[in-house]
């Protein structure tokens, strides 16, 4: 399909005065993986496929366009950090510090999980350990891009042919986790297009189940100080949608396309699940991903000021983690939401220089 050079030079130069406006971004979602070198490194976009297999083992992140662009290694701690995100010069955010981006995939490695046939991730969607939902991808064609996916020797949760909502599609990682696919162009207009770009994918959102709604709008919007950009009521089924994220709702579209949700083309938005009646089970808990089985283990936020902000949380009276003060780790602190979800606090360091990361 035809991009318009324009179009993703505007959206970028849009997306980047936000980041200045905004004091705070979301910035990424930590999953843990097995083996990070069949789950986070790749090729070139520009290679199909099919020469890919033939060439090395597969690469999942990569292969879906996103670059490793930080590597912060623990030995001591046995364990390495690999960060992804969409940085061609059709992304919203390339050329930053990871710090300063939103859409952030942070994968976490323990050394000799992958020597451990018997070690398992759980990816969120059953019990026990439901609670974190998917990771979000928005693509330019999405019957092109499913089918490149497919291609490649993957498997899905969900095909675009499955079920009733033929506008999306869940993909699965190398470790299971469920990565949905959506489109930010007519799904009408796509279907015979056969070529996708992954320069032009996006990190749209990340998803979590939330047992009280109104608790945990509450918090997000109050306390972590993000917007309700978008809800989606879903009534005959039982459940409620509700995307939040960083600055807010400034130049959101309020129609939608076929099939094109009006939040495809950004990053950093969390998306919150509720299922009706949860919030009236007194014994009803979600799993927050860190106690066992382990998977899921944070979203991470980088504000302008980290002393300030954690001074701030602490007047607002959040449960922690771990604060600032805790630990060898001076640069992080963790608050808790309203379900025992991590959620990581950094400095942005494209704001104020603090760590070497």
């Amino acid at each position: 399909m035809a991009t318009n050079p324009k179009k993703y030079s505007l959206n970028r130069k849009i997306y980047q005065s936000r980041s200045h406006e905004s004091l705070t971004n979301f910035t990424d979602t930590m999953l843990r993986v097995k083996d990070p070198q069949r789950s986070s490194k790749a090729f070139s976009v520009s290679q199909s496929p099919s020469s890919y297999l033939i060439m090395w083992p597969v690469k999942y992140y990569e292969m879906l366009g996103m670059k490793q662009i930080n590597k912060i290694e623990n030995p001591d701690a046995k364990f390495d950090l690999y960060f992804l995100a969409y940085d061609s010069p059709k992304s919203l955010s390339g050329d930053q510090h990871w710090t300063g981006r939103q859409g952030v995939l942070e994968l976490t490695h323990n050394y000799g999980t992958e020597k451990d046939e018997s070690f398992k991730v759980a990816n969120g969607n059953s019990d026990p350990g439901k609670g974190f939902g998917h990771i979000c991808i928005s693509v330019d064609a999405i019957q092109a891009a499913c089918q490149r996916i497919e291609e490649a020797g993957y498997k899905f949760q969900k095909k675009l042919t499955d079920g009733r909502m033929r506008h999306i599609a869940f993909a699965l990682d190398p470790d299971g986790y469920w990565v949905e696919i959506i489109a930010f162009n007519p799904v009408d207009k796509t279907e015979d297009v056969k070529e996708t770009d992954p320069g032009t994918y996006r990190f749209n959102h990340s998803m979590i189940r939330v047992k009280d709604h109104e608790k945990s709008l509450k918090f997000y919007q109050d306390i972590m100080g993000m917007s309700l950009i978008r809800t989606s009521e879903n009534e005959s089924n039982g459940f409620n949608l509700y995307f939040l994220a960083y600055p807010g709702d400034d130049a959101v579209p309020k129609d939608s396309a076929n099939g094109v949700s009006p939040t495809a083309e950004r990053e950093g938005l969390l998306e919150l699940t509720w299922n009706y009646g949860t919030e009236k089970d007194a014994n009803f808990k979600y799993h927050n991903g860190n106690d066992e089985p382990q998977g899921f283990g944070h979203i991470c936020i980088a504000v302008d000021d980290l002393d300030a902000a954690c001074k701030r949380f602490e007047e607002k009276g959040v449960n922690w983690k771990k604060k600032l003060t805790d630990g060898r780790m001076k640069n992080i602190a963790f608050v808790l939401d309203p379900d025992g979800y991590w959620i990581e606090v950094i400095q942005n360091e494209k704001m104020k220089r603090t760590s070497n990361w």
